[in-house]
Parts: C-alpha cells; structure tokens; sequence
C-alpha cells in the first residue's frame, strides 16, 4: 500500500492499488440524467427539472460526457469506496494505472482504448454541471466539472499513456465520503448500448432490493435524458425488453403505458457462494436465537450475491456482522 500523506496527516493524493473493488456509482448521477446517452459528440446544453431538483449541464467543445466515460468515475469511487471501508485514508485526488482502469471497466487495452481515455478524460474535465442537487447531506447550488482536473503522470515509450492523476469534483467527493453510492453488477460494464447502462442504473436505484418498480413510460423517458422522440424511446425499450441483457432485472409492460422492473432471484450453483462452517452457523444461532440459520445463510448468500460478489477474506464473520444487523433491525 503506497500513499503520499501531506502535513497534518492527510492524504495528498490516493493511489488507486485495490484489486477487484466492487463497482461501486453514486446516487446523484444514477437519479438524474448527467450523461449523454448520444454515441457522437453532445453538444446540446441539458436542462432537467424533477421535484425540486434542478440539474444544468452545458457541454465542451468536445462534447457532453457520455455514459461510457462515466466508467472512469466509477471505478475512482469504487476505489475510493474500499479503501474507506478497509478504514484507509482518501482523497480526492487519485492516481491511477490507465490499464488497470481498462481491464477493471472492461475496455480495449489497444492504443485505441488509451487514445479514446484519453478522449474521455477530457469530456469529463469540460462537461459543467450547475445544480442544487445535495451530496452528502448538503444542497448547494453550484456550478462544477465533474472531474476538477487531469494529467498524465506518466507516458510508455510509444506515448501511450501509464499512469494518470485525476481530481474528482468536491460534489463526487461528498458523495464518497457519506456514502451516497450503490453498488452495481460487474455485468454492468458489459452493457455496451448506452439505453441499457442508463435503463440499468435506473433499475439499481429505484428497484434495489424491493420486488418491483413501475414507473410510465413518459417519466422513464424523462429520468433517462433520452433525445429521442417518446415513440422512439418506447421502441428501444420493448427491445431491451426482448433481449432482457439488463444483470438481475427484468422489464416488462403493464396496461396504461408502464414499465415493470423486476429484481431477478439469484441463484448460486453448488461451491459457487462462501462456505460457512458449522461452528459459525452456531454462532448464529446464538446472535439469532429461535432464527432458520439455513435461511439466514441462504439470505446473506443472496446478498453478498447481489453486493457484487466481493472476495471475502473471513466469510464466517462478515455472515455474522449481517447477522447481528438484521437481528439488530427486529
């Protein structure tokens, strides 16, 4: 573990060195529709009111950060987000390894993929942001990029980029800090149509555990930030219907032009979830006296299923720390 720790014992920047972090989004962007769902440059300001959320985003020259380049923020706040449950230091400002980036978002590693993160590095910088959507319990209305600034610390003998410094926007940060996030399927990032990633993170955030979410299909137009016409948009999602690629959700129609999201169960084949000995299921029975151990085995198993499947260093004591706060909420 190698970080640069600043005077007064902060940390002046955060090196991005957990393998396999859960892939963790923030609430703030998952709700409201920041990104540009367009695969050619964006160049349309975006104004989007919901309740009493207002959310302006004017593009650069280079166009409006697409769902795609959202990868690069949500593999700093994943990072971020491990490191700060594994009780480490952060900060806002993190250095990363553009390849380990790729392979953890499931990007091409040729000179295209590092030519086209770099591309992407410079819509997040010039995309501006004014909103007085609140992070971390704190409603400002502010203007901000969604990255604050980027260099390339350091470049391959054939120019193509190694290691690379970024500073989150305060607004990303606050998120981090408080926890704001959800954590997303791995298969997230195999979503390669634009439509499904955001439809997907729509799912995540109003869906989440509960059964379903039915939402019409002129207010899921809306919180996609489609520029389609609402036919089109109808169109493209009875598709995704019929494909059903969305990881862990379904989507159907109901009568009145709605949009059923399901949560799908998972189920784990044999030696597939963490191995719980005996000793532990009594421990268990202990913490939750009167309480179906093997329901509450398979239930946690459900869980850590739909938390991303982490590599779980001790399983017996995280079941037992889930056990204690589902004993703790009856």
């Amino acid at each position: 573990m190698t970080e640069a720790i600043a005077s007064g014992g902060r940390s002046a920047f955060f090196v991005c060195d957990i393998f396999d972090a859960s892939p963790k989004d923030d609430l703030g962007t998952m709700e409201h529709p920041i990104f540009s769902l367009s695969t050619r440059p964006d160049r349309r300001i975006l104004s989007y009111a919901h309740n009493d959320v207002q959310v302006d985003v004017t593009p650069s020259v280079r166009g409006r950060a697409t769902i795609h380049d959202k990868d690069i923020l949500i593999y700093c706040i994943s990072q971020l987000m491990a490191a700060l449950n594994a009780g480490r230091p952060i900060s806002r400002t993190l250095q990363i390894k553009a390849h380990d980036l790729l392979v953890a978002t499931r990007r091409d590693t040729s000179g295209d993929g590092y030519g086209r993160l770099r591309d992407a590095f410079e819509r997040l910088a010039g995309t501006r942001i004014t909103t007085n959507l609140s992070t971390g319990g704190v409603e400002v209305t502010q203007g901000f990029g969604l990255i604050e600034s980027w260099e390339i610390v350091r470049k391959a003998r054939g120019g193509r980029m190694v290691s690379v410094m970024v500073t989150l926007s305060e607004w990303i940060f606050r998120a981090v800090q408080s926890k704001a996030v959800l954590t997303l399927s791995r298969d997230y990032f195999a979503l390669r149509k634009p439509l499904e990633r955001r439809i997907y993170e729509l799912a995540r955030k109003h869906c989440g555990r509960q059964p379903e979410w039915r939402v019409s299909m002129a207010t899921l137009h809306k919180k996609a930030g489609s520029a389609a016409p609402l036919r089109v948009f109808r169109a493209a999602v009875r598709r995704m219907m019929r494909d059903g690629l969305l990881p862990d959700y379904t989507l159907t129609e109901a009568p009145g032009d709605l949009v059923v999201v399901t949560r799908d169960a998972h189920v784990l084949a044999a030696g597939e979830a963490p191995v719980l000995g005996p000793e532990v299921l009594e421990a268990a029975r202990a913490l939750a006296p009167g309480t179906d151990v093997y329901a509450l085995e398979a239930a946690w198993q459900g869980f850590w299923a739909d938390s991303g499947r982490p590599r779980l260093s001790d399983p017996g004591r995280a079941f037992l720390g889930w056990v204690k706060a589902q004993a703790g909420r009856l």
